[in-house]
């Protein structure tokens, strides 16, 4: 029996798999490895699918010198650059995914964190969309407090997204005017203030396999159940814009590996994958089963319709 069908065999029975089990996947056979990964999915999360819409809702002039970003101030990218927009707008936006059957909407703003009185208008905003629209509401406002995260609770988001972007060892190399334990501990936040919690990373910025690896038996330290895995998509004018595009192949392989890791999780594929000639299929294929669609922050994604009729093709069903 091959290394990747004893370890299917041991999750598939209760069993967690270590590092080292998780690195050895990396030599596995590709097609063996991505079968595998797809049977664990079946078991533990069967066929349904989990769509979300963002909306950049602050855009621009951030603080923080994440080395992927276009919104970085330290940078020099063209976007369109905005203060946080009104409620109308975010409304408006997120009754148009409701009506189109989107399951989860979700607030993204840029800046390490929002102010208390911009955190009071998004909650604005939140109450809103929760009256006006049957959405799940979602938020990403940076490093926030638990009072304030208790606040947006309060409001009526379910979830707030906070990446990790990579492994503890390797954030210095993207990040350095915030840290690893700043996002660990905005996480904790977040949850004490009973909100579930979405966190993943970037793959493609120069990290190892054990990077990789690292970042994925982190979040399942943290019980994250879903767990976008977005693909760098090098903008000009960043520090990674010269970085080598990963392969379908090279996704494949990384969302495998994360669905032996964390066996029922939503593994989101996130931004990037409208670099995918095939829009992430074969990923889909591979253990992910769970999306952002419709456009990025900064860059243009997949809309709603087309992935509803790739989901519909693989057997997928899109429910909470």
């Amino acid at each position: 029996m091959s290394q990747a069908e004893k370890l299917k065999s041991h999750i598939l029975s209760g069993g967690q798999i270590n590092k080292k089990e998780a690195l050895s996947l990396y030599d596995a056979p590709l097609e063996e490895l991505c079968e595998a990964a797809n049977e664990i999915r079946i078991h533990f999360c069967g066929n349904r699918f989990d769509m979300c819409t963002i909306i950049n809702g602050k855009s621009g002039h951030c603080s923080e010198n994440c080395k992927y970003c276009a919104q970085s101030s330290f940078y020099h990218s063209r976007i369109e650059e905005y203060p946080l927009l009104g409620a109308d707008e975010i409304v408006k936006q997120a009754r148009e995914n409701d009506d189109q059957g989107v399951l989860r909407y979700s607030i993204v703003t840029s800046g390490k964190r929002l102010s208390n009185e911009e955190v009071d208008k998004m909650c604005d905003a939140i109450r809103r969309i929760r009256k006006e629209t049957g959405i799940s509401v979602c938020v990403s406002f940076g490093l926030l407090d638990e009072a304030q995260f208790k606040k947006v609770k309060e409001a009526g988001a379910v979830r707030v997204h906070n990446n990790l972007e990579t492994s503890r060892n390797n954030f210095p190399n993207i990040c350095t005017t915030h840290t690893f334990e700043d996002k660990i501990e905005a996480i904790r936040s977040a949850k004490r203030a009973g909100l579930t919690v979405c966190s993943g990373g970037i793959m493609g910025m120069g990290e190892t396999p054990e990077d990789r690896v690292d970042m994925a038996l982190t979040l399942r330290e943290l019980d994250i159940h879903s767990v976008p895995v977005n693909m760098l998509n090098p903008i000009p004018g960043t520090p990674f814009e010269s970085l080598p595009r990963l392969s379908i192949d090279d996704m494949r392989r990384i969302v495998a590996v994360f669905r032996f890791v964390m066996p029922d999780a939503f593994i989101r594929l996130s931004g990037g994958r409208g670099l995918m000639a095939d829009k992430g299929r074969a990923c889909f294929l591979s253990g992910a089963n769970a999306a952002i669609s419709g456009d990025m922050l900064t860059t243009s994604g997949i809309s709603v319709a087309t992935d509803m009729k790739l989901q519909k093709e693989l057997g997928y069903k899109v429910y909470m």
